[in-house]
This record gives C-alpha cells, sequence and structure tokens, in this order.
C-alpha cells in the first residue's frame, strides 16, 4: 500500500537540506524544531500560540502519557491530536529515553525493559511491540522504534551490545508496526561515539527499512564537537531520500551545526525549560532575565520580533514576574523562546533555499558572540 507521508527536497546547499514532510494532517517544513508536549501539553503554553510561533509538529512522550492518562484512554477520547487540541502533525517517542532516566527498579532483557513508575511504584513493562501498541492508540503521525539509550561514557563492548540489541528491537518494532499508510515509522541509529558501530547500526536500519532515520545517544553530555564528529561520519551514509532526525539536541548553536550537516528535524526541551527558569534566547545570546541588570529596562526581549512575548513586554516586567513568582513570567518567557526557536527554524530554511547558508551561520555565530546589549 503507497505511503501517504512523503518527504520531498526542494533545496540543498552543502549538505544542509531543505523541504517538506507531506502527512495528512498537513506539511512539516524542513529544517523543523518540534516543541516537546511531554504530557499532551507544551508547558505553560496554548496550543493556538505554539502554532503562531510557526510550529508544524509537536513531540509527544510515550511514557508519560502510558502511565497517566493511559494510551488506551487517550484513544477512548478520540486520540492525542483531539485530546490536546493540536490537529496537525505529532511525533510520539518510544518511551525508552524515560525508561532510562526517569523510572525506579529498571531490568532490562531481551524481550523489553521492565520498571516502575517514578509516579507512584506501579510495575509496568515497555517492549518494542508494545511500545508501538501505545503509539498507535495516540495515533501519532511519526513513531519511533523502542531502542535502549546508551549511557554516555560507554566502553566500546557495552556501546556494542547496546547497539544490537537496539537493532533487534527495531525489527521486532518494524514487524508489530505493519502497514500504516497514514503514519510513519522511524528508525534510531546508536553505536555512541564509535565509528564502526555506527556504521553498521545505519546498515542494519536500513536493511530494515524506515520511513526516516534518527540518530540517538547524542546530546548527553558527549560535547558539541564530538557531536559533530559522530554526525560528519555519520551523515554521509545515511539515507539520502528520507528525513534525518537529531534527538535531544536543542541549542541554537547546536541546531545550526546540525542543519549544516544535514539534519531535518530536532526536539528538546530546552526552549520551554529555559523560559520557565527565566532564560531567553535571542539573535545576541542568551538572557537571564532575573539578573538585577534587567530591574529597571525599558527595552523588550526583541522590539522587532512580531512575537507579543517578545515585543510588547519590557524587560523589566518580566524581570519583576519572575521575583514576584507569578505565573505570567514564565509563560511570556517560554512563548518567546518557542518563537526564536521557530525564527531561526525559518531562517535556516531560507538561507538554504537561497544558496546563502554559509553567510547566514556567519552571520548568526557573530550575533551569538557579541552577546546581550549592553542595559540602560
Amino acid at each position: 500500500m503507497a505511503k501517504n507521508i512523503t518527504f520531498d527536497i526542494e533545496a540543498t546547499d552543502g549538505d544542509a537540506r531543505t523541504g517538506v514532510i507531506e502527512t495528512p494532517r498537513g506539511g512539516i517544513r524542513t529544517p523543523a524544531f518540534m516543541p516537546v508536549g511531554t504530557q499532551a501539553t507544551v508547558k505553560a503554553m496554548m496550543p493556538e500560540h505554539v502554532r503562531q510561533t510557526g510550529a508544524d509538529i509537536l513531540l509527544g512522550n510515550t511514557y508519560h502519557l502510558m502511565l497517566r492518562p493511559t494510551a488506551e484512554l487517550v484513544d477512548q477520547l478520540g486520540g492525542l491530536h483531539h485530546f490536546m487540541r493540536w490537529e496537525r502533525p505529532i511525533l510520539t517517542d518510544s518511551g525508552g529515553f524515560q525508561v532510562m532516566s526517569l523510572a525506579q527498579l529498571r531490568k532490562m532483557s531481551e524481550t523489553g525493559v521492565t520498571f516502575q513508575s517514578h509516579i507512584d511504584g506501579a510495575k509496568y513493562e515497555l517492549t518494542p511491540e508494545r511500545s508501538i501498541e501505545i503509539q498507535c492508540l495516540l495515533g501519532a503521525d511519526i513513531q519511533m522504534v523502542l531502542d535502549e539509550c546508551t549511557p554516555f561514557p560507554a566502553t566500546e563492548d557495552e556501546a556494542e551490545s547496546s547497539m544490537e540489541l537496539s537493532m533487534r528491537w527495531a525489527q521486532r518494532s518494524k514487524d508489530a508496526f505493519g502497514d500504516r499508510p497514514d503514519q510513519a515509522l522511524f528508525g534510531i541509529v546508536q553505536g555512541s561515539t564509535y565509528r564502526p558501530l555506527r556504521e553498521r547500526s545505519v546498515k542494519a536500519l536500513v536493511d530494515i527499512g524506515f520511513d526516516g532515520y534518527a540518530v540517538g545517544g547524542l546530546a548527553v553530555g558527549e560535547g558539541r564537537d564530538l557531536m559533530f564528529e559522530v554526525l560528519d561520519y555519520t551523515m554521509p551514509i545515511m539515507p539520502q531520500d528520507k528525513p534525518r532526525y537529531l534527538m535531544g539536541a536543542g541549542k541554537p548553536a547546536d541546531i545550526v551545526g546540525a542543519v549544516a550537516r544535514g539534519i531535518d528535524m530536532f526536539d528538546c526541551v530546552l526552549p520551554t525549560r529555559s523560559g520557565r527558569h527565566g532564560q531567553a534566547f535571542t539573535r545576541r545570546g542568551t538572557v537571564n532575565i532575573s539578573n538585577a541588570r534587567h530591574a529597571k529596562d525599558p527595552r523588550p526581549l526583541d522590539e522587532a520580533s512580531p512575537c507579543p512575548a517578545s515585543a510588547q513586554y519590557s524587560r523589566a516586567y518580566l524581570h519583576h514576574l519572575f521575583k514576584a513568582g507569578e505565573y505570567l513570567g514564565p509563560m511570556l518567557l517560554t512563548w518567546h523562546n518557542l518563537h526564536y526557536y521557530q525564527e531561526l527554524m525559518a531562517g535556516l530554511r531560507a538561507a538554504i533555499a537561497e544558496g546563502r547558508l554559509a553567510a547566514f551561520i556567519a552571520d548568526f555565530e557573530a550575533a551569538q558572540a557579541a552577546g546581550d546589549i549592553d542595559p540602560l
């Protein structure tokens, strides 16, 4: 049966690409940043405001939604899109990372992983088949195979064993997914920072066959230089005609460097989490709004931005909100950050389409290095 989810590359500039992933729920312009809606909500944001920032797709989390309210209940209530009032595409991760980072009393086996919920201690089992079942109940447009998130650092033997288990789980995930023309399944490349393992992982996944390919096991503490080194030797051997997704990497400089190396999709909690804790991302670097320097500053975060949170509220007011513990502060800074990220993605897409990515990156790096403007 023909797939109703397709990927069209519209322009390239060096290794960077811009295009559109077409889905029955709408197109996803790439390179794309996916705001994280862990528990069926992008924290501190209304769905319509998330869309207004320019986001085409959100990420939902299998682990959290299987615990509460449960995938079965979401399915009964019309699926995740209807449940959270987001009718555009949704990608769900497999739950593997959260099992490793949040769950208690984990026990790995060939079958899957058993664990206790971090919420109430209830026991669960997550297998490749169950992960796909949950994602299908949620109704995700793009789903991820279950993998083991290899910790960093790891020895080559540890990374090899983990990667091989993930490849076996990838095959089982594909078998469980079956033929779903209106949904897509992505494989996840593992292998830590070892080139031969990454190469073997790519080959194994391509042999299985997926609708897209993610790079996992990065942005876990290895540092930007090593992350880019892994991408430098991994990207050339990945399928050119499929979307490529770098999981969890989200600092602006990480995104810009990864786009230049051929990555099409990103997700990260950084813009929302930072917004809730008083950190704003701007064209000229980060702003910690709780710093005393902003207490009397009448200027907005970005007077040129079309985002109301960026252009219509003074730094002094934002500073006051955070000092007073008012909810509106995190809401406004989250809104600003998500808009900045989507503006960055739009700039990258335009630069690639016009063949001026190198100049765009040079301007981006110069502005970031200059730092925030001095206070009045």
